[in-house]
């Protein structure tokens, strides 16, 4: 039997994480990313990129490579339009998912679709389980009753969790919107780690209230108790790195 270690629950406010402001892009890094490195805030196990994006109308990311990455953005307001070098191209709209393993190496560009409304998404990058694969893109949507005060698997590289997109790494990232005082909870088994971010409204970790921005780290912890605040919250279950 596997020992648990000291449990751990740092809690990472909306206002410590890095922002910026570049007009066409409104983002905050929930860890190092592009011009914002900070040696201690590289990564939480295999999670590696947590941002918070805001795209104004008819704005985007140009063509960029990427590879040896997973990347899976999850859109919450507005509509996503991703193109890339092997011909693949969608749109994604509110509680969608895209999918992107980079593998070997991929070019992409990312786009607001709308040229009135903004776009609104996460944008989550996970260290692969398996190098020198080809690229592959996928989508998915959902209903808002898939997620309603119930857990939604979007992604998962774990055996016995099954998602409807598929990772090479064995994590796995859940969504849920909980209405007020409604409880869930999930959980980790020995040596797991889990990073909980609020994207939208408050929920309780416990006994913790995080509200819009929030994110938690987790490791050590058998049960972690959920109750909502009409809140949207995300959770990766990953392995350390």
């Amino acid at each position: 039997m596997t020992a648990r270690a000291t449990p751990t629950f740092l809690v990472q406010r909306a206002g410590e994480r890095a922002c910026f402001d570049h007009g066409w892009l409104q983002t905050c890094h929930s860890f190092s990313f592009a011009d914002y490195h900070d040696p201690n805030n590289v990564n939480w196990g295999a999670l590696r990129v947590l941002n918070d994006d805001v795209v104004q109308p008819g704005q985007g990311f140009p063509t960029h490579p990427h590879r040896d990455m997973e990347i899976v953005t999850y859109v919450l307001a507005g509509r996503l339009e991703h193109r890339d070098s092997t011909g693949s191209h969608g749109v994604v709209g509110p509680g969608g998912a895209q999918y992107m393993s980079a593998g070997t190496g991929v070019r992409h560009s990312e786009y607001n679709h709308s040229k009135t409304e903004p776009l609104h998404f996460l944008q989550m990058w996970v260290i692969p389980g398996k190098l020198g694969i080809a690229p592959a893109y996928g989508q998915v949507e959902f209903e808002e009753r898939d997620r309603l005060n119930r857990w939604l698997t979007v992604a998962s590289g774990r055996p016995a969790v099954d998602a409807p997109v598929r990772l090479t790494q064995d994590a796995a990232f859940y969504v849920t919107r909980l209405a007020q005082g409604r409880h869930l909870e999930h959980r980790f088994d020995p040596g797991r780690l889990g990073f909980a971010f609020v994207a939208e409204g408050a929920v309780r970790l416990g006994e913790e209230r995080l509200a819009s921005g929030d994110a938690a780290r987790i490791a050590g912890l058998e049960r972690l108790a959920v109750t909502g605040d009409d809140g949207l919250l995300v959770l990766w279950d990953v392995p350390p790195q």
